[in-house]
């Protein structure tokens, strides 16, 4: 999978302990508008995913994290990699937290499930929303979200956005 960026703060120690997140994004196309996550709490969009647990690969991930916070069913054999971000920066509890976030383009079904949020997720109000790329980043940049406490995901997530725009994906993917 190519590297798409990097987001490096450089604001740790260099030679600290390192905390380490791997996740997985899905990039999910259909009619010229993608599916977000939309957070009512901070009016914000981001793709849908997270967390890879233990023991679990990255495709399981990426179907078990789209299912949950948008109650959509991702289609396994439409599943193509997209690219990568790292994100560097100082921990809470670390000296270095470190993000490889593993996006994918992908298919879902028709029909839309109920959603299976944690608990920071319900007190967002975390929403499935089919939006143009534009909507998005729009609301990222220009809106106040009201102290969300990691304005890096918007940063990371725009930029994913302007790429996907960019690369006409939308005209070419599933349509």
């Amino acid at each position: 999978m190519k590297l798409l960026f990097s987001m490096d703060k450089k604001n740790y120690k260099e030679d600290g302990d390192v905390f380490s997140r791997p996740s997985v994004r899905a990039i999910i196309i259909h009619d010229n508008k993608i599916a977000m996550v939309y957070s009512k709490k901070y009016d914000y969009f981001k793709f849908p995913g997270g967390g890879i647990e233990k023991e679990e690969s990255k495709i399981e991930a990426l179907v078990r994290e789209v299912k949950e916070e948008t109650g959509l069913i991702v289609k396994k054999d439409t599943i193509k990699e997209y690219g990568y971000v790292i994100r560097k920066e100082r921990g809470d509890h670390t000296d270095i937290f470190l993000q490889e976030n593993y996006y994918y383009l992908c298919d879902v079904e028709n029909k839309v499930l109920n959603q299976h949020l944690d608990d920071y997720e319900l007190e967002e109000g975390f929403c499935l929303r089919w939006v143009l790329p534009s909507e998005a980043i729009n609301t990222n940049l220009n809106h106040d979200h009201h102290n969300f406490y990691d304005l890096n995901i918007l940063a990371r997530d725009n930029k994913i956005l302007e790429i996907v725009r960019d690369s006409k994906v939308i005209d070419s993917f599933f349509n």
